[in-house]
């Protein structure tokens, strides 16, 4: 980038790039409490870089009686306006669509993830009831994504409007692609011009094994940079960098248009804080925090 904003503003690298998987393992944080929590952010001096509150669909019905909640216990549960944008999450499929779109209409729909195993099928029903200004992302299990797999299933989104999405971690080892696994996807789409969202074990930004679990974590500074990387080989060495130092100074050394590449690419990824990764950016020098950022209960 050329310079990082001062006094707290949010580089334009990082706008929206942390959507709110508050509820979601391992953050697991009760509905009735995310709900304040993601107003507060969205609120905050560091509002640019919070995306949507992230809900299951089967959650949605805790999710509405939560506003309502919020709404009458008035304060600071009303921070950052009225209108909750939700990003719809479907576990199931496409068969959940119908019946989430309907129960999800109380709120602002900011995107609809739709986890399937047949990629066209998917966007078959995405365009048969999805709102045309509605986005969506379409996810398929990893060992539907490798090799000619891979290529088969980012050209079927391709020719489509809908992103792919990719896990990059969850509760057990397995869960977490090596770099060869992830670059493979990552350069696929860049290749394609296919943007795409992660989720799940990005909320460091620079790549560690975790001492609790052992578990080797991508960082999602390391993501961002090997966005913009066609060529596997090259993206795997931006994902195994471990020193933070060496990151943050390739991401200062971004121009703008390489910014606009990259999130062109890359456009968000779910935590379940939002507090980590812009704590990790504060602690790198790439973010100005006049404030700590919440930290949600656990």
């Amino acid at each position: 980038m050329s310079g990082l904003p001062a006094g707290g503003a949010v580089p334009e690298l990082f706008h929206e790039l942390f959507d709110d998987a508050a509820v979601f393992p391992p953050g697991n944080l009760p509905v009735a409490e995310a709900v304040p929590a993601h107003r507060v952010h969205r609120a905050a001096w560091y509002a640019e870089a919070v995306g949507p509150l992230l809900c299951g669909a089967g959650r949605l019905g805790e999710l509405a009686a939560a506003v309502t909640a919020a709404a009458a216990a008035g304060g600071p549960a009303q921070a950052g306006g009225a209108a909750l944008r939700v990003g719809l999450v479907l576990p199931g499929g496409s068969a959940e669509l119908a019946q989430a779109l309907a129960a999800a209409a109380p709120f602002e729909l900011a995107g609809v993830e739709l986890a399937t195993r047949d990629a066209a099928e998917a966007v078959a029903e995405l365009d048969r009831l999805l709102p045309p200004d509605v986005p969506a992302a379409v996810e398929l299990p990893r060992e539907l994504l490798r090799g000619d797999d891979l290529d088969a299933v980012l050209d079927v989104l391709v020719d489509s409007p809908y992103r792919a999405k990719f896990r990059t971690g969850g509760l057990v080892a397995e869960a977490f692609p090596d770099e060869a696994e992830l670059a493979a996807f990552l350069t696929g789409c860049a290749r394609r011009g296919l943007p795409y969202k992660c989720t799940a074990g990005l909320h460091n930004a620079v790549r560690h094994t975790d001492p609790e679990t052992g578990f080797e974590h991508h960082g999602f500074l390391n993501v961002l940079l090997a966005a913009q990387e066609t060529d596997p080989a090259a993206a795997e060495a931006v994902l195994a960098e471990r020193d933070g130092e060496v990151l943050a100074k390739a991401v200062r050394a971004l121009t703008d248009r390489q910014v606009t590449v990259i999130r062109n690419s890359f456009t968000a990824f779910g935590t379940c804080s939002i507090a980590e990764p812009l704590g990790d950016l504060a602690a790198l020098g790439l973010l100005s925090s006049p404030t700590p950022p919440h930290q949600e209960d656990r």
